[in-house]
């Protein structure tokens, strides 16, 4: 079995194929710490996302995940970590979020404890447990998914799992899958250990802040078909002034870098089972936008269970 794609989707996809007792590579053009996965932000919420019902039930899943994971911060990246989502209120999302524990209405907004990740760390453990369990990842470009069930020196297989993100654009083919461009800007913490968000599903702009081991992490953008990843200096200025005016600290803080990356958007998730005239079997697993890693576990399980049917 091979999975195409290492970014959070494509390891943890393989982690789970992989502890379930299949023999696993995964092929990646790139190391997962340079995947779009690696720079997002990376906060525990169905953003960007379609359809709302059945992303609500893959994040719950992978909520249950990642409390389990909190209890090992510094291996796993995942911290539990108090916030507010600004201007929301419960009924205005689905009935997900009536199921998320202590997620609770206040002035500012909805409030509640949710999985913070470092995603440098996380990645490289996902990694580190798909090896332990028996997986092999190659590097590898793939030009025609095809490639990666025929024969040659990789020898056939009977399911090949499509993780490509953006990649699938061009690979399956499938036009539908849009960049969604994101502008990060990382500072030095002035001392601010809750998160904060205030971001529309479709607006263009947003302000958060994400206190990480590495920095605070300030956003951001959502920038339709932009496939640039070249930071906007007047973007970044824009960015930290937004986020200043929620907590004034953060106007002095040394910049420590800048991030963009490119969410694989699409009307919806594409996670389902294809039969190809050869008998072999194409699982797709893409089109997450900026939730890859909030729904990662729920949908892994889900594809897993497609490999298997």
């Amino acid at each position: 079995m091979i999975v195409v794609g290492g970014g959070v989707i494509g390891l943890t996809t393989a982690v789970v194929l992989a502890e379930r007792g299949r023999r696993v590579r995964v092929w990646a053009r790139e190391p997962a710490e340079r995947t779009t996965s690696a720079v997002a932000g990376a906060l525990w919420w169905p953003y960007r996302i379609e359809p709302e019902a059945l992303a609500g039930e893959w994040a719950l899943a992978s909520l249950s995940v990642y409390e389990g994971l909190a209890d090992r911060p510094g291996e796993t990246g995942v911290r539990m970590v108090e916030g507010v989502q600004a201007g929301l209120r419960l009924d205005e999302l689905g009935s997900w979020a009536a199921r998320v524990p202590e997620l609770r209405e206040t002035d500012e907004g909805l409030r509640a404890r949710l999985p913070l990740i470092d995603m440098p760390v996380h990645l490289g453990w996902l990694r580190e447990r798909f090896l332990a369990a028996g997986g092999v990842v190659e590097k590898r470009s793939v030009k025609d998914l095809a490639e990666a069930g025929g024969s040659g020196d990789a020898g056939r297989v009977d399911v090949v799992v499509n993780c490509t993100g953006l990649g699938a654009r061009d690979l399956v083919p499938d036009p539908a899958v849009r960049p969604v461009r994101g502008q990060l800007v990382v500072v030095e913490n002035p001392g601010i250990t809750t998160w904060f968000a205030s971001a529309g599903h479709n607006d263009a702009k947003s302000t958060y802040f994400f206190p990480q081991p590495g920095g605070l992490i300030l956003g951001g953008t959502a920038e339709e078909d932009e496939w640039s990843l070249v930071p906007d200096p007047a973007v970044a200025e824009e960015i930290v002034r937004r986020c200043a005016q929620v907590r004034p600290e953060i106007a002095g803080a040394r910049v420590l870098g800048h991030r963009t990356g490119l969410r694989p958007t699409r009307h919806a998730v594409r996670l389902d089972r294809e039969l190809l005239p050869d008998g072999q079997v194409l699982v797709h697993n893409y089109g997450h936008g900026g939730a890859g890693i909030t729904v990662a576990w729920g949908c892994a399980q889900d594809a897993a269970r497609l490999c298997e049917d």
